[in-house]
């Protein structure tokens, strides 16, 4: 241990007396694990609010069911099919309910596109969810503050509404909203609670939305909704079963014969967190791969410089030979100063990494996480680099002759 901590002061200050040189050497592998650091910053980001916002949207514990399955899973040839797919309706959201005992709630949700508006303040573009009684059996709803509707508002279609975060503080402010009246395609509805807030994914904020009861949003937007129904099973370790017999009660409500494919759509968050890293991680890595080539043009100047360090100290290398070092004492003494050097490059591009992906974060929608594990990666890359593009120079070091290395001007 001594030898190892007396090795690195050596290699610190060896660093330390070449300065310029030391820094134009490990300007290669800062900016190489500045880039790391980044770009895994940003794809971890990406990949939590991707995750995020899937989990919100569908619910960890709970699977949902629409027309036409995740475009993502289907061929050309099923695609055109899956367009003639009828469209769900509320008796088979019943028969979902009545035919499974993995079932405890169905939810019907129709989504569109209007206005919102309170006083002079008037919001367009923003998603009107129309819900039947059992939406608040999902953790997709929340109130923050004032409460859900109840399931006796949504049942007689009462005109009463819970706002998303961003509509509530858009057309209030600093108002409170609860009980005031707004407008929602010229029709009045009395606020009775502000969802929590849910954020965004790249920059596309998921709490402007409005939700009202399902025979109210039909009376708005006529009664061809397309439909889809959130399914939750009785336990989370019941959802397999629980798709399995929503599958076979929507077939039997649709009297599909034994031979004829689903003309229904069913996934969980699993099936989408799935597809996105299907589609996703090969394109990550070879991000990844095509910035860590920039290490190897470190690494070769890293082996440049300790060739010429064991050029300008020929003369000690043999001395400390003739006065008995051995030859693996030598290999460690350059194999530590490359070592040294490369992971000092590391550290630095490691917080600069740091500095660069917050920065993004700030100016960009793209989010940015930092990992642990990253700065173990970007050490531990740096120490390879350094270790394998080393083992030429303190090689060489190590067979030099003494008496040869001592001749020498």
């Amino acid at each position: 241990m001594h030898q190892i901590v007396e090795s690195v002061v050596i290699a610190l200050r060896s660093i330390w007396a070449n300065k310029l040189r030391s820094f134009m050497t490990l300007a290669g592998n800062i900016v190489a694990v500045t880039s790391i650091v980044t770009v895994v910053s940003l794809i971890q980001g990406v990949n939590a609010a991707v995750s995020s916002a899937i989990l919100t949207d569908v619910g960890a514990d709970a699977f949902t069911i629409q027309r036409v399955p995740p475009r993502a899973t289907l061929t050309a040839d099923e695609e055109e099919r899956t367009r003639h797919n009828p469209t769900i309706t509320l008796a088979e959201a019943a028969a979902v309910r009545a035919f499974s005992p993995a079932v405890s709630s169905v939810a019907a949700q129709a989504q569109r596109r209007g206005t919102i508006a309170y006083r002079d303040q008037v919001l367009e573009n923003i998603q009107i969810q129309g819900v039947t009684r059992d939406y608040g059996d999902f953790a997709t709803f929340t109130a923050e503050r004032g409460r859900l509707m109840t399931p006796s508002e949504v049942d007689r279609n009462r005109p009463v509404t819970l706002l998303g975060r961003d509509v509530a503080d858009q057309l209030f402010g600093d108002v409170n909203p609860i009980d005031k009246v707004v407008r929602i395609q010229g029709v009045h509805f009395r606020v009775v609670g502000v969802s929590e807030r849910k954020g965004g994914v790249f920059g596309a904020s998921m709490d402007g939305f409005a939700v009202i009861p399902l025979g109210a949003h039909v009376k708005l937007f006529g009664a061809r909704q397309n439909l889809s129904l959130m399914v939750r099973p009785a336990s989370p370790d019941r959802l397999p079963a629980a798709m399995d017999d929503a599958t076979v009660a929507l077939r039997v409500a649709r009297r599909l014969k034994p031979s004829e494919p689903d003309n229904f759509g069913m996934y969980a968050s699993d099936t989408l967190l799935g597809l996105y890293q299907q589609a996703t991680t090969g394109i990550f890595a070879v991000l990844v791969g095509v910035v860590a080539l920039s290490l190897v043009v470190g690494g070769i100047v890293i082996m440049n410089i300790m060739l010429m360090v064991v050029s300008e100290r020929t003369r000690e290398i043999g001395l400390r030979k003739a006065v008995g070092a051995r030859r693996r004492d030598i290999l460690w003494q350059v194999l530590t100063e490359s070592i040294t050097l490369s992971v000092c490059g590391g550290l630095a591009g490691i917080g600069l990494g740091f500095l660069v992906a917050q920065g993004i974060a700030m100016a960009t929608p793209l989010p940015a996480r930092i990992e642990p594990w990253s700065v173990v990666l970007g050490l531990g890359i740096t120490a390879a680099v350094g270790l394998g593009f080393g083992a030429f120079p303190a090689s060489r070091a190590a067979r030099l002759d003494p008496i040869e290395a001592l001749r020498r001007e």
